[in-house]
């Protein structure tokens, strides 16, 4: 198991490419279960979750390749079966369920893992494929799924959930009539998967608003389709610079997914601007202090959850005091503690952190709970006194691309350790 070594206080700059996003890439490779030809994915990154979903397209009878950012995957005769194996790390392999009961009638899907920041109960994706006609057991661990041809229907989401929002976009895509899904997820991710599915001949209308209509058709056929910019990965290069002091430029940054979370950091006291390089991330001033802000996490386009970690790295060093309020997943402060292990001074009250600003953290050895988490530990890292050892990276590997490689390039010294 690897761990990260960091001696913080060195100020970013350089250049960075945002790689392909991870949350985008994974339900877009699992739609290519509902094509009847191949497809080809460009600017997918190389991360762990990556890997795992191309070797369960395999297992599904989908053969995929992946080779220097470009994945293509073959046709095939289908399986119905999502092992335990392969699903227990990734959460997102739940989007097969989806499409299997479109093309086959049929699925054997393992109960997802993942991070461990909450319950993520996967009870509105099986609802709403009830009203389309499946049938669900749970027997040994997996979630036995059984239908006829799926039929569309009217269905209200009772919370805007993005992998119920792109399950019911792939099983809708060839079910048979109309489908409306209300109070539908809206993160740029959701609309990407739209964007695929048209180009394979879906009829869908309305992504990217609450309310989005599918008119589903006989077939989809493969295409060549290049997957978004990571707008969290990019969130995160954005909070390095200003933890750091430093200043960067971000090429392929998806500036307008990020409005949310790019007000904060402006009011934190960042400048960030779109140049002819790329969107330029620096402090208003250099040495200037960082500000405290409040935060709450909301779905798109509200701020993040996925940044919560990061900016409240960030704001353990600005002046003042600032309140996080956390609305999407129960569990996701468990960084909390290991921040406090470098000197931060926060507290929790329920769903709510309270962070004053301290002048300086100190490095020490922390222990990643979750994705999030582990940038939140290595920005830390960066900004702090002395020596930061990040252990359990595994996790960091599952959504960020070769990111001891991007930031020694832009002058961290950090490197990469067996433990």
């Amino acid at each position: 198991m690897d761990k990260l070594t960091i001696e913080g206080g060195v100020a970013l700059r350089g250049s960075v490419r945002i790689s392909g996003s991870k949350n985008a890439a994974l339900p877009i490779l699992l739609a290519s279960i509902l094509l009847d030809s191949p497809a080809r994915f460009e600017n997918i990154a190389d991360l762990r979750d990556i890997r795992t979903t191309t070797r369960l397209l395999g297992v599904l009878g989908r053969p995929a390749h992946f080779d220097d950012g470009v994945v293509t995957v073959e046709t095939g005769p289908l399986a119905p079966e999502a092992p335990y194996e392969l699903v227990k790390t990734m959460r997102a392999s739940v989007l097969v369920l989806g499409p299997l009961l479109a093309r086959l009638g049929e699925a054997r899907v393992a109960m997802p893992g993942g991070c461990a920041i909450g319950a993520r109960p996967v009870d509105l994706h099986l609802s709403a494929l009830e009203k389309m006609g499946a049938r669900f057991d749970l027997e040994d661990g997996y979630i036995i799924g059984r239908c006829g041809r799926l039929r569309g229907a009217h269905i209200h989401f009772d919370f805007p959930t993005v992998g119920g929002t792109e399950n019911l976009l792939m099983a809708a895509a060839l079910a048979e009539g109309e489908t409306v899904l209300e109070n539908a997820a809206r993160e740029p991710e959701v609309t990407d998967l739209a964007r695929f599915l048209i180009k394979c001949g879906a009829r869908i209308e309305g992504h990217g608003t609450s309310d989005i209509r599918i008119r589903g058709v006989d077939s989809l056929s493969g295409c060549t389709y290049r997957v978004m910019p990571d707008r969290i990965e990019a969130g995160t290069f954005l909070a390095a610079a200003g933890i750091t002091d430093g200043d960067l430029i971000l090429q392929d940054c998806p500036l307008e997914e990020l409005d949310a979370a790019t007000a904060k950091l402006i009011q934190m006291g960042m400048r960030i601007e779109s140049t002819p390089e790329g969107v330029r991330a620096r402090r208003e001033e250099p040495g200037s202090p960082l500000r405290a802000a409040d935060v709450t996490t909301r779905p798109y386009p509200g701020f993040p959850t996925d940044m919560q970690a990061q900016i409240m790295a960030m704001l353990c060093l600005a002046e003042g005091s600032s309140v996080i309020t956390e609305t999407i997943f129960e569990n996701r402060f468990m960084h909390v503690q290991e921040l406090v292990r470098m000197g931060a001074d926060v507290r929790l009250s329920g769903h709510t952190a309270m962070v004053r600003g301290v002048a300086r953290l100190t490095g020490a050895p922390v222990m990643a709970s979750d994705l999030r988490a582990s940038a939140s530990l290595v920005l830390a890292g960066l900004a702090a006194r002395g020596v930061t050892q990040v252990q359990r990276i595994y996790h960091l590997d599952r959504g960020y691309e070769h990111i001891e490689k991007k930031l020694e390039a832009l002058g961290a010294r950090i490197r990469r350790e067996a433990e």
